[in-house]
């Protein structure tokens, strides 16, 4: 051994010494930040988080997703941000990674591969979660096997955690200071029903019932701060223009029909939140204008700027949009390109972190909530 470190030349010793430097200096850095972020004020100590694939932060693996989804436990997911697949259906971080931010929260583990102790919260999101019953598509023939939950399903997965021994030591139980973020649901019932001889209306009416009870019950459990995002301008997203006709288009290029569902679907929501702000005069439930936010990018998309409107960034195809259903991001044949940034599209189906963190700001900062967010901060302030 003795040898073996007297024949050491001079600049091995030095490298050693620089990276032991490097190694002491990093670790300080990073207790210097913990020590300023446990500093700082939180206007929440934990957040739940509901929803489908455009919240899920791991609920799902692999091709538990819908069709279409490619694989989201391989890279190039994740890639941007993580450096590798933490299993969202992004390059990045979504929304509800950066209200965790903005909150000087840690990000939100999923339920399925949570740890004991999670004092700041849990995200029951998962992808492929309809708002209806998995059994009215079972029973319609419209089912997909790999994609069974739903809202319901994660109300389940919500009340059996506060049933759970971690729950009851963290005092979890208490909402007084717990923000529900109840990410957008309802895209997935829509595309599963579309060309059968199931009705828009009837998935509307039956999708807002789902939505409006599960909402409900948190409220009756004494939940007092809620965000409830509408559905996004889906006609849109890649996916739907790529099936959808040439001639259904409105004027920024949008699939003009899907777009409408979306919209009378959120301002059917919408009618429901109020209801409960009479029912509930105790909670501050916000509604987070998903679709007039996406609209507003898509209007001036070099303004946040996004070079690329509609081709997606992870994918196999033929422009203009480089995507096609059997090649999806993920799959062997896919590729992506080297900068997400630019893009607003990540695979189809999903946005880019670069897409999330613009919605996310206009959320938390922006006036795309109603009533604002930062109004929900200051009643949080003054209740203490």
């Amino acid at each position: 051994m003795g040898s073996s470190v007297t024949s050491m030349s001079s600049s091995t010793i030095l490298l050693i010494t620089i990276c032991t430097l490097s190694s002491i200096l990093s670790a300080s850095s990073a207790t210097a930040a913990a020590a300023s972020e446990e500093g700082r004020t939180r206007p929440f100590k934990r957040v739940y988080a509901f929803g489908d694939s455009f919240t899920d932060t791991g609920n799902t693996k692999n091709a538990e997703g819908p069709s279409g989804f490619g694989h989201v436990s391989n890279s190039p997911y994740g890639t941007t941000f993580f450096n590798h697949s933490t299993n969202r259906y992004s390059d990045g971080r979504l929304v509800i990674d950066f209200v965790a931010e903005d909150l000087s929260l840690p990000y939100l583990p999923p339920y399925r591969h949570r740890k004991p102790n999670d004092t700041f919260g849990v995200n029951f999101a998962v992808a492929g979660s309809t708002a209806i019953n998995h059994l009215f598509f079972v029973r319609n023939n419209l089912s997909l096997d790999i994609t069974p939950q739903s809202i319901q399903t994660q109300m389940i997965w919500f009340n059996r955690y506060l049933e759970s021994r971690e729950c009851e030591e963290l005092n979890c139980k208490d909402f007084d200071d717990t923000l529900f973020w109840f990410g957008e649901i309802g895209v997935n019932d829509y595309a599963y029903t579309l060309g059968s001889t199931v009705s828009d209306d009837t998935i509307r009416k039956l999708a807002i019932s789902s939505v409006s009870g599960a909402l409900q019950a948190l409220l009756e459990k004494g939940a007092k701060y809620l965000v409830v995002q509408g559905l996004p301008l889906t006609g849109c997203l890649t996916l739907t223009m790529y099936l959808a006709p040439p001639d259904d288009r409105d004027e920024l290029g949008c699939v003009k029909s899907v777009n409408n569902q979306s919209n009378y679907h959120n301002l059917v929501l919408q009618n429901k939140l109020e209801e409960f702000r009479k029912q509930y005069p105790e909670a501050v439930i916000l509604y987070a204008d998903y679709f007039n936010a996406y609209r507003t990018v898509m209007k001036n998309p070099t303004k946040y700027g996004f070079k690329e409107v509609f081709n997606v960034c992870c994918g196999s195809g033929e422009p203009p949009y480089s995507f096609s259903v059997f090649g999806t991001c993920g799959t062997p044949n896919a590729t992506a390109c080297t900068n997400p940034s630019e893009f607003i599209n990540w695979d189809g189906v999903h946005l880019t972190e670069a897409m999330y963190k613009v919605i996310s700001s206009m959320f938390l900062q922006g006036n795309f909530t109603q009533p604002p967010f930062n109004f929900m901060l200051a009643k949080k302030e003054r209740a203490g």
